[in-house]
């Protein structure tokens, strides 16, 4: 079965079965294997990725089912050479540790970085108008994303970094 997408930008046609999972196609067909499979069922968040700008478990998503959409992977984000602000955070403040579980981590934090941006309120948001970057909302939203090696601090710590970066270059 073919499958149009639209990853990191470009389009691409995939060839695949139809029970294949995004993160299979991704890994397997395109060769993006910064994508990680963790449990392979949607508890770990090491297989997050973006889908049309919202944050998915692509080892719960079949290909199939998202033909013509837009696919964002940690290959998207940044490269080592350009890395992006939220992967030089994580290098600056050690939220990578062994590192697998990193990409996830990284888009997942993309994702709550343009939640907060859009005023999307959490289930901790105390204010369902302007939501706040707490300790607390940065947990909630990032609950979906294990660390095995419990980088969790650090990991917030990098967020925190650079939520404070594009609030102080959104009031220059």
């Amino acid at each position: 079965m073919q499958t149009k997408l639209t990853v990191n930008g470009e389009a691409q046609t995939v060839e695949h079965d139809p029970r294949a999972t995004l993160l299979d196609t991704l890994r397997d067909g395109l060769g993006l294997s910064g994508t990680k499979k963790g449990c392979d069922h949607g508890q770990c968040g090491a297989c997050t990725v973006l889908l049309d700008g919202e944050r998915v478990n692509s080892c719960l998503c079949l290909t199939a089912m998202h033909d013509g959409q837009e696919v964002t992977t940690i290959e998207g984000i940044g490269s080592p050479d350009k890395l992006s602000a939220l992967q030089k955070a994580f290098v600056e403040k050690d939220g990578y540790q062994c590192g697998y579980c990193t990409p996830g981590q990284i888009m997942s934090a993309t994702a709550l970085l343009q939640e907060m941006q859009k005023g999307q309120a959490s289930y901790v948001s105390d204010d369902l108008e302007v939501p706040k970057l707490t300790d607390d909302e940065m947990a909630e939203r990032m609950s979906g994303n294990l660390c095995r090696c419990s980088a969790y601090p650090l990991i917030r710590e990098a967020i925190a970094m650079v939520a404070d970066q594009e609030n102080e270059g959104a009031q220059a």
